[in-house]
């Protein structure tokens, strides 16, 4: 037997062991060496490198001591920090954080976490605002369901204590994978903001979700707090570090549109709205003197997840298609070989089998399944699943457009967050319906994962909690299931 400490946790295995049976991550090959997305950073006495591994993994991986997990054994004690394909994951697009003023609420280092319902991203920074490492992964809590839904149902099936357990654990390694990768202590971090919609952060610290669960919906606990590291068993931190979860608007409407609308100009006279993909679909509206929000429930196709070759945006999935001269083109992340499809590769494999005229606008697929780049296929059911996805986010804009008494083509800026936002065709999103077609293009602006980017305002300057209680405080939520206009449009809507 020898010592192995992953991500932070030492174990005693023995002696020839592969990694990928420590690890147990994602093996899309079944461990047989050849999709090279089991990487993992692993340090100390192990085998030699492979030459499949010095073929798959770039010299820049290699000087990093990145191995693949499935063809790498342990000699000795060594150290493992699973990367969970944080270095190709779309989510981690536009990290900028402008106009801020940096006062820190952490004395070393601190962590922004975003915990989507499908996507964990974290980011590590400085007390300069100098962002250190960062890392995305799968929301373990996936396992008891892909919606907000099916997590409350398991909650109160007496599956809270799990739900909890399962994000503080994915939390506490991506604390360690951060440290790790920044070349620090992950004791040295003494400061940490986590975001999320209302249902994930009560999950996170146990709090009971039987009020979200039937009408009227309303949060018992709408956070806008400060815990201790102890409070929610994040042990890779010291007990006392200070973890602010910031405010929520209700029931479904959470901290992370409260996040996102940190980083926009509120509050002047100019009517905006922003759109966060997701698969509980938020957006709010700025109408030049009150701000409306509403949320929806749009399922986790645009993140790759419940399609049947989908996947996240890693190496291996089509991000993009493209049809030249009738023949269906893909670029795939990596430049890999396709295994899978993600989010902004399902938007435009769905234009693009509409201008082939391979789907109709009732989104009947004539040709079942329908390849788009072998082996990676559609099929009708997949193409159900994004019908209702869009039509669930078109309808709310376009209901909370009429409720606000704001007409699209006023709008001065159209925002749109979400992790793939940013690799989103815009064009094809509207052609498949996922916008309303009056939105002007020219004023649409991307902002990519805003929740964490407001995250990391709230841990680089503690006086934008203030803003945030402030937004949280006067926003003004539209209910859609009992709105009339919402449940018309969207049954119009599920047309191409």
């Amino acid at each position: 037997m020898t010592t192995v400490k992953l991500n932070g946790k030492t174990m005693s295995v023995p002696v020839g062991i592969f990694l990928s049976e420590i690890v147990k991550g994602e093996k899309p090959c079944g461990g047989h060496g050849k999709c090279g997305k089991c990487k993992v950073i692993a340090k100390g006495h192990l085998s030699s490198l492979t030459q499949t591994e010095k073929t798959l993994l770039t010299q820049d991986e290699l000087l990093r001591g990145v191995r693949l997990s499935c063809l790498t054994t342990v000699t000795g004690d060594c150290e493992i920090i699973a990367v969970k394909d944080q270095e190709k994951y779309q989510t981690m697009a536009s990290k900028s954080i402008s106009n801020l003023e940096i006062d820190p609420i952490f004395s070393q280092y601190g962590i922004a976490v975003d915990i989507g319902t499908t996507t964990l991203a974290a980011r590590l920074y400085d007390v300069h605002g100098n962002m250190l490492a960062e890392t995305a992964r799968l929301n373990p809590q996936t396992e008891w369901g892909g919606d907000v839904v099916s997590r409350i149902e398991a909650a109160l099936d007496g599956k809270t204590h799990h739900l909890a357990k399962a994000i503080r654990t994915a939390i506490n390694e991506m604390v360690a994978e951060l440290a790790v990768l920044a070349e620090i202590n992950a004791k040295r971090i003494d400061g940490m903001v986590i975001t999320g919609n209302t249902v994930m952060l009560c999950l996170l610290t146990e709090e009971s979700v039987e009020s979200l669960s039937h009408a009227p919906f309303e949060g018992t606990r709408l956070f806008g707090e400060k815990l201790s590291a102890s409070n929610l068993v994040l042990s890779n931190l010291l007990p006392n570090t200070p973890v602010y979860l910031p405010p929520c608007i209700s029931a479904f409407v959470g901290a992370d549109i409260v996040c996102d609308l940190l980083t926009v100009p509120l509050y002047k006279d100019d009517a905006l709205m922003l759109v966060d993909i997701g698969t509980n679909g938020e957006m709010a509206l700025w109408n030049g003197q009150e701000l409306f929000v509403c949320s929806t429930a749009a399922g986790p196709a645009f993140e790759g997840v419940g399609i049947s070759m989908g996947m996240r945006g890693v190496a291996g999935a089509i991000d993009k298609v493209t049809l030249s001269n009738g023949d269906f083109c893909a670029h795939v992340i990596s430049d890999a070989e396709p295994v899978g499809i993600c989010g902004s590769g399902v938007i435009d494999a769905v234009a693009c089998m509409l201008e082939a005229d391979v789907l109709d606008e009732s989104g009947y697929l004539e040709e079942d399944p329908f390849c788009i780049c072998e082996p990676v296929c559609f099929m009708q059911k997949d193409v159900r699943m994004v019908q209702l996805a869009k039509s669930a986010i078109c309808a709310g804009i376009e209901t909370l457009l009429h409720y606000a008494a704001v007409s699209a083509d006023v709008l001065q800026s159209f925002m749109i967050a979400g992790g793939f936002s940013i690799y989103m065709d815009m064009n094809n999103a509207t052609r498949i319906g996922l916008f309303p077609d009056s939105i002007p293009v020219d004023r649409v602006q991307v902002l990519g994962n805003g929740a964490l980017n407001g995250a990391a305002r709230l841990l680089l300057n503690g006086r934008d909690a203030c803003e945030a209680l402030r937004i949280a405080r006067e926003a003004q939520v539209v209910e859609l299931a009992t709105n009339a206009m919402f449940k018309e449009r969207y049954v119009q809507n599920m047309l191409f």
